[in-house]
C-alpha cells in the first residue's frame, strides 16, 4: 500500500485530531503562534487519512494512538480544536491571514444557479457526467433541484438520483473546481447573454395563438433554424393539449379550477377533448357541468370561451414550472 507523503505539520495535525479535543487542547497551549499557523496550513491540505497510515504516523512519533480514529476530516476538526482552546483574540491573530484570503474568494454559485430557468441549467447538466450533475443538484434547494431534474431525460434522471443517494463528503478542491466551471460556463454565459427572458417573451406571445396558428408558427421557426427552439417549446401549452397530459396531471390541473370556468372552456369543444376534461373531475361536478352544457351555448360570447381556455392553459404552464407535473412537450423530449 502506498504511504502518504506528508509534511511534519500535517503529521502533527493528524495526530492532534486523532487524540480528541480534551488531550489535544492541553497540548495546543504549548505551541507558538508560528507553529499553530503551520498546523492550520497542514490541516487545510490534509484530507482523509486511512487507519493504517495513522498508525504509521503515530509509530513514527512514538506516541499512543486510540484505535478507531480511522478516517478524519482534519481541517474542520482542527478548527474546532483551535476555537475551543484559544481566545477569540488569539484566533483572530492566527487566522487573520486565512480570513483575508477567504474574504477575497467569490461567493458560492448555488444561490445564483437556483435563479436560472431549469431548462438552462438542465441543458448544461445533460452534457456533464452524472456524478457532476448529482453533486450540483445536491447543492441546490429541493424545489430548484426537482425542477431542473424534470428537464432531463428519464434514464439520466434515475442515474443522477442514484448517485445523489450515495454522495458522501466531497473534497473541497473538487467542489471548488465545479464551482469555477459553473461560474464561467453557466453563470458567465448568463451574464453576457441571458436568453431566458427572450424565450419567456416568445413563449408568452405564442401561447396567445390558437392551436392551428401555433403549429404553423413553430414549423416556420424550425425551418428557419431558430436557436433554443426546444427551450421555447417546453414553455408552450394550449387548451387543446389537455388530452396529452397524464391522467394524474389532468386531475391536479382541474382540482383547483371552478366548475364555472371549466364549463365555459368546454363549450363547443370536440367530444374527445371534453371527455379528457370531464374524466378528470369528480362525479358530482361532472354532472353539474354536463347539465349546463346540455342547455346549449346560445348567448355565450366566443371571446369569453377563448379567454377561459387560455386561463386553463396558463394554469397548466404555471403548475408545470412549479414541478407539479410535466407538459407534453417536456414528456416527449424525455421519452
Amino acid at each position: 500500500m502506498t504511504t502518504l507523503n506528508l509534511t511534519r505539520a500535517q503529521k502533527a495535525a493528524a495526530i492532534l485530531v486523532a487524540m480528541g479535543k480534551p488531550a489535544a487542547s492541553r497540548l495546543l497551549k504549548f505551541f507558538k503562534q508560528e507553529e499553530l499557523k503551520a498546523l492550520i496550513e497542514g490541516a487545510r491540505l490534509l484530507k482523509t487519512i486511512p487507519q493504517s497510515e495513522l498508525e504509521r504516523i503515530v509509530a513514527e512519533f512514538e506516541a499512543e494512538f486510540t484505535e478507531g480514529a480511522g478516517q478524519i476530516d482534519s481541517a474542520d476538526q482542527m478548527d474546532d480544536l483551535l476555537s475551543e482552546t484559544l481566545s477569540p483574540e488569539e484566533m483572530k491573530a492566527i487566522m487573520g491571514r486565512d480570513q483575508a484570503v477567504a474574504a477575497n474568494q467569490p461567493p458560492p454559485v448555488w444561490t445564483e444557479l437556483e435563479k436560472l430557468e431549469p431548462v438552462r441549467l438542465g441543458a448544461f447538466l445533460a452534457s456533464e457526467h452524472a456524478q457532476t450533475s448529482a453533486l450540483v443538484l445536491s447543492k441546490l434547494a429541493p424545489q430548484a433541484a426537482a425542477n431542473t431534474l424534470l428537464t432531463l431525460e428519464k434514464p439520466l434522471r434515475g442515474e443522477i438520483i442514484r448517485r445523489m443517494m450515495s454522495i458522501a463528503t466531497i473534497p473541497e478542491a473538487a467542489t471548488k473546481i465545479i464551482e469555477n466551471q459553473l461560474r464561467s460556463r453557466v453563470l458567465g454565459e448568463t451574464n453576457t447573454k441571458d436568453t431566458s427572458a427572450g424565450q419567456s417573451r416568445v413563449a408568452n406571445l405564442l401561447n396567445e395563438l390558437d392551436k392551428g396558428q401555433l403549429d404553423e408558427v413553430m414549423q416556420d421557426l424550425q425551418e428557419a433554424g431558430t436557436p433554443d427552439l426546444e427551450a421555447i417549446r417546453a414553455r408552450l401549452f394550449s387548451f387543446e393539449d389537455i388530452p396529452l397530459l397524464t391522467q394524474k396531471a389532468r386531475v391536479a390541473l382541474f382540482d383547483g379550477l371552478s366548475t364555472e370556468l371549466v364549463t365555459l372552456c368546454l363549450r363547443n369543444t370536440p367530444a374527445q377533448l371534453a371527455e379528457s376534461v370531464l374524466s378528470s373531475i369528480g362525479a358530482r361536478s361532472r354532472r353539474m357541468i354536463e347539465s349546463e352544457l346540455g342547455q346549449g351555448s346560445d348567448g355565450i360570447a366566443m371571446a369569453d370561451i377563448v379567454r377561459a381556455r387560455k386561463t386553463v392553459a396558463s394554469t397548466a404552464i404555471r403548475m408545470a414550472r412549479e414541478g407539479t407535473f410535466e407538459l407534453p412537450s417536456t414528456q416527449a423530449a424525455a421519452a
